[in-house]
């Protein structure tokens, strides 16, 4: 699928935006991103979470930098056919990313059917 890096922004920011409250009510601190692809290249990972699960945190301070979510454009797009697809691969993708701020692991979350 063929799209343009700011057609896939909106595209995360609209999924993000319809996402329910109880995945996205308790997000602090935490800032969403999306980049091309990761940089050692790699095609097989769509989305990470770079920080501090909510519960192993200790309080933010004066300057301290958010968490990031980092959604991967190139590896997304590389998978779907469509526009449907797409939507659901970035929700799928935020609702991974997101469940490991809130402390899930990646088998939690494959059990839930968000991996």
């Amino acid at each position: 699928m063929d799209m343009t890096l700011d057609e896939f922004e909106a595209e995360v920011s609209q999924q993000f935006d319809e996402l329910p409250e109880e995945v996205v009510g308790g997000l602090e601190n935490v800032v969403f991103v999306v980049e091309d692809r990761p940089g050692d290249g790699a095609m097989d990972l769509l989305g990470t979470y770079e920080g501090h699960d909510r519960f192993g945190r200790a309080e933010y301070g004066y300057g301290q930098l958010p968490d990031v979510v980092v959604i991967f454009c190139d590896p997304i797009l590389a998978i779907c056919n469509d526009v449907e697809q797409l939507r659901h691969q970035i929700q799928v993708t935020l609702v991974h990313e997101i469940g490991h701020y809130y402390g899930l692991s990646d088998a939690q979350l494959n059990d839930l059917g968000w991996a």
